[in-house]
């Protein structure tokens, strides 16, 4: 075989690759991760978000109070939503802020489990391949963080959503900010498959419980307040998947509101470090069920058929809880 010969083979096989991998990128669904229940089929596990800040505004006291909760509860694993590591996400797989703010923070024996993270506007404004990489998960073997990926359980499917590139503000208007949209441009492409996968494992479905998990509030009244673009995208494909809960943080608190059209509830829970006092807008008495403006987090146990969802305070205390229940669903 002469050299041309084999030249033209290398690049036959090597063009092969390339659209092995485009077609596997452009139609990937997104990835599964198994999460076992506890032995009596229930599952347990806290909510926490915005809170790296190396143990300031409150962080190690919430962290103090989680690992009480999280022991009391013996939880499953534990859910970020975003804003990992202030101001400015992480800077490398080896940026010591991972440690200061994470490993030597959350140090209760009940909160050594798996953490499922996303990633929050704060986080995209450092190195978000830093944060998606899994040399993390060799420093701490609990992180895992991906843009948008599943859980699955026997009972539960969470859908974590990767948010942040939906609000048009940090692509139109974003001021002083510097963001990492590596892996999201083309932008428009971007939400296009995100949102289609979405709608795929939604649809396909079969868990009884349907929480999805993203940054940014659909519904708030705190600073931030609703957010336009998923209200007009996301909410939608939600409702009519009869998704049980929407969870998130950004707004630095934690707050419910319960949907007038359908059964969906809107949960905030982003006051794991610096919280927004009395920055808040007003809504509608049937939609507000609770709102406070200060640090805490969320725990959340289930079972094939009921949920009870609790906000903590920076003490421990129970702010506010919601009981919810339903049929057990069967598949046709």
């Amino acid at each position: 075989m002469d050299g041309s010969c084999k030249h033209f083979i290398s690049l036959s096989l090597a063009w092969l690759a390339f659209l092995c991998l485009y077609f596997t990128f452009v139609s990937a669904e997104l990835q599964r991760f198994q999460q076992p229940v506890k032995a009596d089929g229930s599952l347990s596990f806290l909510v926490i978000g915005d809170w790296g800040r190396k143990g300031a505004y409150n962080q190690s006291e919430v962290a103090l109070q989680m690992g009480k909760v999280g022991e009391k509860l013996s939880i499953d694993f534990v859910v970020s939503t975003g804003d990992n590591f202030y101001d400015k996400g992480l800077a490398s797989p080896d940026d010591p802020d991972f440690k200061d703010s994470f490993t030597e923070i959350y140090t209760a024996n009940s909160l050594q489990k798996h953490w499922y993270s996303v990633l929050g506007n704060h986080d995209y404004r450092g190195n978000v391949r830093a944060q998606l990489s899994p040399i993390l998960r060799r420093i701490d073997s609990r992180w895992l963080c991906l843009r948008s990926f599943i859980v699955n359980t026997e009972m539960a499917e969470l859908f974590f959503i990767d948010t942040t590139p939906f609000v048009d503000e940090y692509f139109r208007n974003p001021k002083h900010q510097k963001f990492d949209w590596r892996g999201v441009i083309p932008r428009k492409k971007y939400l296009r498959r995100v949102l289609k996968d979405v709608e795929s494992a939604l649809r396909e479905s079969v868990a009884n419980w349907k929480i999805v998990i993203g940054h940014h509030p659909i519904r708030s009244m705190g600073h931030h307040g609703d957010t336009k673009e998923l209200i007009m995208q996301l909410l939608p494909k939600l409702e009519a998947k009869n998704v049980d809960m929407y969870i998130n943080g950004h707004d630095h608190c934690l707050e419910h509101i319960s949907s007038i059209t359908s059964p969906l509830q809107f949960l905030t829970s982003g006051g794991g470090s610096k919280a927004w006092k009395g920055d808040f807008h007003y809504l509608d008495r049937d939609e507000m069920k609770f709102y406070y403006d200060g640090q805490g987090f969320m725990s959340v146990e289930l079972t094939q058929t009921n949920a009870r969802i609790a906000f903590h305070d920076v003490l421990g205390k129970v702010l506010h809880s919601l009981d919810l229940s339903k049929q057990l669903y069967t598949a046709m």
